[in-house]
């Protein structure tokens, strides 16, 4: 086998270089928490706290690609769009600081602090979510509450968000980053009621 003489393993080392820079770039996006609407109320002392351990998200979804429904059960992955980190990592990041900030201090546990022996644990699952490309996302989740010590959900909620945005995923981050926030505000206020 005969290997290229230097100048041509130089040229075809440019054109590589030159042949990559060409494609068009990767954009990369992240969610960021909603400002709550009004300060945390104050919370009972015997209010056990909270801690958001995991937000299921559909593996459609869940991928480095940003994700668009062009049709009913049509979706369209972006070659450009993509996401900082795995989706459900993100929207959990975000959840975690939108019910900090809902919360008073000392109710809510950030995912993965150390857990204290009285906590509960909180579990969100995404059922659906869907992005159309005029804007409309809307987002069908779950939250389950399990008091400490036992398997079984002490209570939850099924709910249906919907927010519109700018076509595009500039819009599409803002529309998550905002129905996140309204979930958090269904989470807080349910659990400061008890």
């Amino acid at each position: 086998m005969r290997l290229a003489s230097r100048p041509t393993r130089a040229l075809l080392a440019a054109a590589t270089l030159l042949g990559s820079g060409c494609g068009p770039l990767n954009r990369y996006y992240t969610l960021e928490p909603a400002p709550p609407a009004s300060p945390p109320a104050p919370v009972a002392a015997a209010f056990v706290p909270v801690q958001l351990d995991v937000v299921h998200v559909p593996a459609e979804i869940d991928r480095p690609e940003v994700v668009t429904e062009t049709a009913p059960g049509r979706l369209y992955v972006s070659g450009q769009d993509r996401w900082g980190a795995p989706l459900g990592e993100v929207m959990r990041r975000v959840l975690a600081q939108d019910l900090a900030s809902r919360l008073p201090d000392g109710a809510f546990v950030f995912p993965d602090a150390p857990r204290p022996q009285a906590v509960r644990s909180l579990v969100v699952t995404v059922l659906q979510m869907t992005a159309t490309a005029d804007g409309r996302v809307e987002m069908d989740a779950n939250w389950s509450l399990l008091d400490a010590g036992t398997p079984w959900a002490a209570r939850g909620q099924n709910i249906h968000l919907t927010a519109v945005a700018p076509p595009g995923p500039d819009g599409q981050t803002h529309a998550v980053g905002a129905m996140l926030g309204q979930l958090a505000d269904r989470i807080a206020a349910s659990l400061l009621r008890t």
